[in-house]
């Protein structure tokens, strides 16, 4: 959270609007009175500096977090304004939507403007044989060695250690906690091995994996939409670029047939293009506006 400060004070304190002048006769890029110095001294934290540019029109760029642990969730909350998450199971997922959308609602912003991203890893065919048959050579090269090692390093904990058909267990630990979390207590019904850890994580990370025609996997993210309540799909790939081409060539127009695939850009700054026109910056009541030019020299005088 304090990290947080100093980078809303430099990104949105620091430059007055109209501080560049851009003035080449005088050889002026800058009106130094416009542009002030941050002071900052914390826990952990000494600043006493300038923003080294010149803010972009966003000046705060949109916030992207991951992670749902308790913590992270209640960052998310204060802060985010974008949460990737993963979770094998729409059980898992909606109460971590649900969750941080109650927390952004304590902290006195509107939950509906946090918009989340769940991972999705699609599988596509133009017919199921296609694409079951596309899948079992996928799974055919799965490496449990090299699985394990991305699992470890998520989770912190040494998976060489385990027999492939032991029952993974909760380990506690200072870690990325999600991870560890989705294979172990997310879901009480499911008791995972690391044999089938590795078997999942092999393709696609810790999300669900979805095989089909774009018919059968478009209704599967319309379920998915339904059950969990997120806003969009952060969608991995087994193989690339050929994953991404069939999603292009076959699911996008199934969406958009369907009014679930927009079918142009907004124009505008990435926020505008996610929050709407005129919403290139950051509004109140998020943590960041208190610390604009103006707002700060009105708290000074």
């Amino acid at each position: 959270d304090e990290y947080m400060q100093i980078v809303y004070k430099l990104w949105e304190g620091s430059w007055e609007d109209d501080a560049a002048v851009r003035d080449r006769a005088r050889g002026i890029f800058a009106d130094p009175a416009k542009v002030h110095r941050v002071h900052h001294e914390g826990n952990n934290y000494r600043v006493d500096a300038i923003h080294l540019c010149e803010p972009s029109p966003q000046r705060t760029p949109v916030l992207y977090q991951a992670g749902t642990s308790p913590r992270g969730r209640q960052f998310a909350a204060e802060h985010a304004e974008c949460v990737f998450m993963s979770g094998p199971s729409a059980k898992i997922i909606a109460p971590r939507v649900a969750a941080i959308r109650e927390l952004a609602a304590k902290a006195g912003r509107n939950p509906a403007e946090i918009l989340m991203f769940s991972m999705f890893t699609i599988i596509l065919g133009r017919t199921e044989s296609e694409a079951q048959a596309k899948y079992a050579d996928y799974r055919r090269h799965i490496n449990h060695e090299g699985a394990l090692t991305l699992m470890s390093g998520w989770t912190g904990v040494d998976f060489s250690t385990y027999d492939l058909d032991q029952q993974v267990r909760h380990v506690q630990n200072d870690a990325g906690r999600t991870a560890m979390d989705n294979i172990t207590r997310a879901d009480p019904d499911r008791v995972w091995t690391v044999r089938e850890v590795a078997e999942h994580v092999g393709i696609g990370g810790i999300g669900p994996v979805v095989v089909g025609t774009p018919q059968k996997v478009a209704d599967e993210i319309e379920a998915w939409f339904e059950q969990t309540d997120v806003d969009g799909l952060n969608v991995p790939f087994a193989i690339s670029p050929g994953d991404f081409e069939d999603i292009a060539d076959m699911l996008v127009p199934e969406l958009a047939r369907r009014g679930r695939y927009k079918h142009a850009y907004r124009p505008g700054t990435l926020r505008e293009k996610l929050f709407g026109k005129h919403r290139a910056r950051l509004s109140a009541p998020h943590p960041a506006v208190q610390y604009r030019a103006k707002v700060a020299a009105k708290a000074a005088e």
